[in-house]
């Protein structure tokens, strides 16, 4: 179940991960899965809460989907499929892999069963540790670690989706019953911290797996500039709160105030009132449950387009992606990719020489190039040893039920 995650800040790093054998990883990964959806209920696990979220059974069974289309029926010519109607339930949005069941109606699937589920995980597992039982290709072998990459991403999916969906039940339930949050850094460094600009290097440097977004490695001109050391907090967002922020239509861009307007916003998602009457103190729904806000702890939660009046709120900007990489390259943001994924300012857009791979898999991430903003880091929900300094997360400005927050910066 999730935990308290300190060790992605020291994965956050331009070395390549500590070699292993890949039917090792194919275990530790696929075993993952299943212990964050060990103690769900059925019911748990077919609950979808917005058509953004997906079910449980649904990830569990997408990720699986995935090997058994683009590994096994391709690359082992004994395979047969589990159940040939799940091509159909269980792709996502690979058009080239044929129809598929509508994103917003997943939660209507209430068979197959999630112990169905489970069932389709094990034939699909034994085929593909018979398939890495032998030699393959290269070609293999990258697509295996594009599943399991591809996995990871649904892990921290399933933390994010059943937190949308346990704060909608009065009960609100825990997730994750002994989850703790994580102690803050200590304040007292923290500052806005100068970078020299210039010609930098931006972008996936070494040979290891890194996905298509991140490459290729490019040179950006960046201004000097100056940097957050540390995150924003909820101390912070107190005081923004308190001074209108919510409330200033100057703070914001147009279609930010007019998202305010239509969904209320008054604070960050899952914060929340103590008393009968709603005027306590702040709490927080977390994987723990329903949890005191802690005012040391970074900011989650929060749309881009918060973020971004934040910002203003504050005489400051978000950092571009291009600052934040070139910022964590030089050491100088002490808590990234422990706490939460940092918006940016800067537009999802393919880098300089960006070609899609051929096939299906070519949809993975180039076809999402428009309307959305990067985030980078990692976070809470984020599994261990999957962040990476040049990861390009992105999300629609106005989403907030990831673990989402921000960093400062400025011009030099």
């Amino acid at each position: 179940m999730p935990r308290p995650n300190p060790g992605v800040t020291a994965m956050l790093t331009l070395e390549e991960a500590p070699p292993i054998t890949l039917a090792r990883r194919w275990r530790q990964v696929r075993d993952r899965t299943e212990e964050i959806a060990a103690s769900l209920s059925p019911e748990d696990q077919c609950v979808q809460s917005m058509p953004d979220a997906s079910p449980a059974k649904w990830h569990r069974a997408h990720t699986t989907w995935f090997f058994e289309q683009f590994l096994l029926v391709p690359h082992s010519p004994d395979y047969r499929r589990f159940d040939p109607a799940f091509a159909y339930l269980f792709n996502s949005y690979y058009e080239q892999a044929g129809p598929r069941h509508a994103r917003p109606y997943r939660g209507l699937l209430t068979r197959p069963s999630a112990e169905e589920v489970g069932a389709y995980r094990a034939h699909v597992d034994a085929a593909m540790e018979r398939l890495l039982e032998q030699p393959v290709a290269a070609a293999v072998e990258e697509l295996v670690e594009l599943g399991l990459q591809h996995e990871q991403q649904h892990q921290e999916l399933l933390i994010t989706d059943l937190l949308h969906a346990f704060s909608f039940n009065p009960l609100r339930p825990a997730l994750a019953p002994t989850w703790a949050e994580p102690p803050a850094l200590s304040r007292e460094e923290a500052a806005m911290r100068p970078l020299e600009g210039g010609i930098v290097r931006i972008g996936a440097l070494h040979s290891g797996f890194a996905f298509d977004n991140e490459r290729p490695c490019h040179d950006a001109l960046v201004a000097p500039f100056r940097i957050g050391s540390q995150l924003v907090t909820n101390s912070e967002w107190c005081a923004f709160i308190a001074d209108g922020g919510y409330r200033q239509p100057l703070l914001w861009m147009s279609e930010g105030w007019a998202a305010v307007q239509q969904n209320a916003w008054e604070a960050p998602m899952y914060w929340e009132r103590a008393g009968e009457h709603h005027d306590g103190a702040w709490q927080q729904m977390t994987p723990g449950g329903l949890r005191p806000l802690d005012p040391a702890a970074p900011v989650r939660h929060v749309s881009w387009y918060e973020a971004d009046a934040f910002a203003r709120w504050a005489g400051k900007r978000l950092p571009t992606e291009e600052e934040w990489e070139t910022a964590a390259r030089r050491g100088q943001l002490a808590d990234a990719g422990r706490f939460v994924w940092e918006w940016t300012g800067s537009a999802y857009r393919p880098y300089p020489g960006f070609r899609p791979p051929e096939g299906a898999v070519g949809e993975y991430n180039g076809k999402f190039m428009i309307n959305t903003m990067v985030l980078r880091g990692g976070s809470l929900a984020t599994p261990p040893g999957h962040a990476r300094l040049t990861y390009r997360n992105f999300f629609h400005p106005d989403r907030r039920w990831q673990f989402t927050g921000l960093r400062l910066a400025d011009e030099g």
